[in-house]
């Protein structure tokens, strides 16, 4: 499977469901983890960059340098929901598809 078949499938995935999930977490765990905040940022500006992109592929290596280093790689806390761990997860699975 090529890289951007992968992408694109991880993508479709994923996506709709972190536009749904990322403001509902950073809502309520953003008092006691403020490195969410960032998280959703960073995680909106590679939505639009996605969306501008249209059927390329976007140049996302910024939001997911940026994403790996705020998240500690994905590194879900202690005292979180599922949904947190779930918005994590799918972002892991979407930077992987992207590298590969």
């Amino acid at each position: 499977m090529s890289k951007q078949v992968k992408f694109n499938q991880e993508k479709e995935t994923h996506l709709k469901l972190l536009a749904q999930y990322v403001p509902v977490v950073a809502r309520v765990h953003g008092g006691n983890h403020p490195e969410f905040h960032q998280v959703r940022k960073v995680f909106d500006r590679l939505v639009k960059k996605v969306e501008d992109a249209g059927a390329g592929k976007p140049d996302l290596v910024d939001e997911f340098v940026k994403l790996r280093e705020v998240t500690d790689n994905y590194t879900v806390p202690d005292d979180v929901c599922e949904s947190y761990e779930a918005v994590y997860n799918m972002l892991a699975e979407i930077d992987r598809a992207y590298g590969s």
